[in-house]
């Protein structure tokens, strides 16, 4: 799948999503006041965040932010500290380089058959997010 299709699914599958494209990448936020989002598209390395090595011609990696159970069901409970992860490799789920230890995982370039894979887990990202805010509504 691309990045338009991506961005399309999210759209059109989950209410209330602000798309931020402000810079190269794409942020997918619920609360846009917040704007911290559920699921982002990077498109680049920087000093931060390279092992992906997302300088490569038409490479990007679809990022998304699930539970921690989730993501200990997916790769262990110790996951996020082993580098054990080849963090360039395409089409594959893995924890987030940077971010696995907050509960992100990561898929660069993902086939159709992995995105069928990632839609639950963009749901409950997405689910997350909706909670999220509103919990803090209700504490307002």
């Amino acid at each position: 799948m691309d990045q338009a299709a991506i961005t399309r699914y999210i759209t059109e599958t989950f209410e209330g999503v602000h798309v931020d494209t402000s810079t190269p990448d794409t942020f997918f936020i619920y609360d846009p006041e917040r704007k911290f989002p559920f699921a982002t598209i990077v498109t680049r390395d920087d000093d931060f965040d390279n092992a992906s090595h997302l300088d490569r011609p038409d490479v990007f990696r679809l990022n998304i932010g699930i539970s921690k159970a989730t993501f200990q069901s997916l790769f262990g409970a110790r996951a996020e500290t082993e580098p054990s992860h080849d963090f360039a490799a395409l089409d594959r789920l893995m924890p987030h380089p940077t971010y696995g230890r907050m509960g992100w995982v990561c898929v660069l370039n993902p086939s159709a058959e992995t995105f069928e894979t990632l839609r639950p887990l963009l749901a409950e990202a997405y689910e997350l997010s909706v909670e999220r805010y509103g919990k803090r509504e209700e504490n307002e």
